[in-house]
This record gives C-alpha cells, sequence and structure tokens, in this order.
C-alpha cells in the first residue's frame, strides 16, 4: 500500500534523575556528596532507508515515546543514557512541525539524518552542587522532559522525469514499456490511484527514473478528481513530461488538454512551470491524430514535442 501522508506525535525520552547522596565509609570523616548524575533521554531521529519508498510502516503508529534516561546512583556513579530511537523513512520525506508550520526536515540525499524531538537532559546529582560556600549540598536536579512535537511526515518522490497528463492518456502504458514497471491498465479513467516508479536503462551504465503521477483533470489543485494529493510529487521531478491524447478520441481537443493540467499545476506551485518540460504526443496509431499534431504544433511552441 502506498503512503505519502501521516501525523505522528512524537516525545523525545525524559531525562534520568540526578542522586542524593553522601559518602559514608568507615576511616573517612565528611565523606561530603557522593551522588551521580542522570542520563540523558533518548532522541528520536529520522534516517533515510532506500530501501523504503512508502510510508505504512508509521501510519500504523500513532505515538513514539523515547525511553527514559537512567537515574544517577550514590558512589558518583553516573545514570546510563537511553538508546536513541531511530526511524527509517523514505528518500524525499519532508517533517513539518504542525503547530508552528517550520519545516523541520527535507530529507533528499542517502544517508541524511536529523533529530526531530531531542531527549531532556538528565539531572545532576548533588557532587555537581558542591562549591566552596557550599561543600556539602543536600538536594539534587530531577531529569527534564523530552521534547514534545507533532508533526507531519511527507513523502515526496524523486525521480528524473515525471509523467503528467489527464486520465487514460497511456501513462501507465508507456511506462511500462520503457520500464520494467507493471502498473495496473485498464480502458476506464483513474485506473492510477497511486505513483509508479520506473526505472529507464539507457544504455550500459546510465539509466533515469520516471514517476508516472495519477490522472489529473480541471479542478485537481481544488480538490477535484483525486484532488491536489499527488501534486506534490511533481515538485521533484527535474523534468516534465506531458503526455497528451493527440487522437482525441474521447471528444477532448489536444491543445485544451496541455493547458488544463498546465493551469493545474500553474494554481498548485507557479514553480512547477519553470522546470524544463517536454511532449509526448500519444495514441498516434489512431486517425486523425497526425492532422491534430501539426495543429498542436501550430500553437505550442518553445517544447520539444515527441510523437
Amino acid at each position: 500500500m502506498f503512503i505519502d501522508e501521516v501525523v505522528i506525535d512524537l516525545c523525545g525520552g525524559d531525562g534520568g534523575n540526578g542522586c542524593l547522596a553522601f559518602r559514608r565509609e568507615k576511616y573517612i570523616p565528611m565523606g561530603g556528596p557522593f551522588g551521580g548524575n542522570g542520563g540523558k533521554g533518548s532522541d528520536i531521529i529520522f534516517t533515510v532507508d532506500e530501501g523504503l519508498n512508502t510510508l505504512i510502516d508509521l501510519k500504523l503508529k500513532k505515538h513514539i515515546k523515547g525511553d527514559k534516561g537512567a537515574n544517577g546512583e550514590g558512589k558518583a556513579k553516573n545514570g546510563k543514557n537511553a538508546e536513541d530511537i531511530v526511524v527509517k523513512v523514505p528518500l524525499g520525506t519532508v517533517v513539518t512541525d504542525i503547530d508552528t508550520g517550520l519545516i523541520i526536515a527535507d530529507l533528499t540525499k542517502k544517508g541524511d539524518s536529523v533529530v526531530v524531538a531531542n531527549g531532556g537532559r538528565g539531572g545532576r546529582g548533588n557532587i555537581a552542587f558542591a562549591t566552596r560556600t557550599n561543600p556539602a549540598p543536600n538536594f539534587a536536579e530531577n531529569g527534564e522532559p523530552g521534547e514534545v512535537r507533532k508533526v507531519k511526515i511527507e513523502l515526496k518522490l524523486l525521480a528524473d522525469v515525471g509523467l503528467v497528463g489527464l486520465p487514460s492518456v497511456g501513462k501507465s502504458t508507456l511506462i511500462s514499456k520503457i520500464s520494467a514497471s507493471k502498473p495496473k491498465i485498464a480502458a476506464y479513467h483513474f485506473t492510477t490511484l497511486t505513483p509508479n516508479l520506473g526505472v529507464v536503462k539507457v544504455h550500459e551504465g546510465k539509466s533515469f527514473v520516471v514517476a508516472d503521477l495519477p490522472g489529473l483533470i480541471e479542478g485537481a489543485s481544488l480538490g477535484e478528481g483525486l484532488g491536489d494529493r499527488f501534486l506534490r510529487h511533481i515538485e521533484r521531478t527535474r523534468i516534465i513530461a506531458h503526455v497528451i491524447d493527440m487522437s482525441g478520441f474521447e471528444g477532448r481537443n489536444p491543445y485544451d488538454d496541455y493547458i488544463t493540467i498546465c493551469k493545474e499545476l500553474e494554481n498548485f506551485n507557479p514553480k512547477i512551470l519553470e522546470k524544463d518540460q517536454i511532449i509526448i504526443a500519444n495514441k498516434m496509431d489512431i486517425e486523425g491524430a497526425y492532422d491534430n499534431l501539426e495543429e498542436f504544433k501550430a500553437k505550442v511552441k518553445g517544447i520539444s514535442i515527441y510523437p
């Protein structure tokens, strides 16, 4: 199952308490304070795992709580720090603090890692408070609570080329022919409900990643059809490939289809249209497609068109 957005509560581990203790040993009068410090609570760390391509593991979790650090002990023994909790996420994950709207992390590189919720600092034992004027303090410090955060985790697929277009223009068929991807293909709209990724091998040692994105319709940026849920993935692609049904088989004008998609992309994020773009004129085997292509070329300038 492809899950690309989840909301989850995070809480770093609490710090361990400092110890209040005094040294009491034979032949050592006036031993003084002897309480150790508490250990640090566990941080919650998000790290990239290139083997993942969905957030389904996090969808099943509503809350992640870090472990508490160990309390300090007598004989100046410091408590053990709690082990950090490492949460593995796919490449292209964006973590946003819901309360502030601040983007905490944008994990776009192999090996990227970030602390999303800090563990609490351990409390100091009374040995840490000894001074010349107070050589035997009779108090210690409690550990600090861990950081609490409610975060939204979004996955934005990383691909070299993003295939965009209206439903049933042939995006899934295209990616199935140029890569080993096996998307669902059928003669009705919205057969693609989740993005599909395919690796296209150009020649030995050279390849690129193509993303087949679910069909857009007019008003998608306002929630129509599948809505803007998958438009975020287009923001990551280097090149936008418009797949246009040049046959007009469904009674639509190919140029109108192109304008519709461009408007939806612009409404979602105007910077998307600043990316390099190409046009794939599809279904050229149907009668009338070449006439439509010539009319299309007369209206669209400055973009490469590949029948």
